[in-house]
């Protein structure tokens, strides 16, 4: 895959996500109840946090530095534990500053791929974190469309009917 079709997948993938907030509107997404006691918010929170921490190893990846360390403290093991603690540290923000986090970090994921030269790019021995999976704008979208995405829609819908 080329970069300029990396980065039009990844555009893709982050048009579609986009169309869902804007389907479910600012006003639902402090409404808890969408994962276990987590909102809409809280889920852009959570995907945005760990988009963070692939956009720090893609540039170290530009810059053939090694990986810097996670942003969560080194006694915390697991992606529960890890997720509670990214929680705690995004849930005091607004909807609107959530949003506008999740724009910037996507901005920064997409300057990322494309710093990177087209060889490394189709070489997945330089993502280690990928375990051997090529880097595509769909990988890097799949925790959303598989872990979350489809919880949002069956949300949103019983939104939708209780408010007809």
């Amino acid at each position: 895959m080329s970069k300029a079709d990396m980065l039009r997948d990844l555009d893709e993938e982050y048009k579609k996500c986009e169309e869902l907030l804007n389907e479910i509107g600012k006003g639902r997404m402090e409404t808890p109840g969408v994962a276990g006691f987590w909102s809409v918010k809280d889920i852009v929170g959570h995907i945005t946090s760990w988009r963070r921490r692939t956009v720090q190893r893609l540039q170290a990846v530009a810059k053939s530095e090694d990986a810097p360390p996670p942003p969560w403290p080194a006694d915390l093991k697991d992606d529960d534990s890890i997720n509670a603690w990214f929680y705690e540290r995004e849930r005091a923000k607004s909807v609107e500053q959530v949003l506008n986090d999740s724009r910037q970090v996507f901005q920064e994921l997409r300057a990322a791929i494309d710093a990177l030269p087209e060889d490394t790019l189709a070489d997945p021995r330089r993502f280690p974190w990928l375990e051997g999976k090529p880097l595509t704008a769909v990988l890097l979208f799949s925790h959303f469309h598989e872990e979350h995405e489809p919880g949002m829609r069956t949300w949103l819908a019983r939104q939708e009917a209780s408010e007809a």
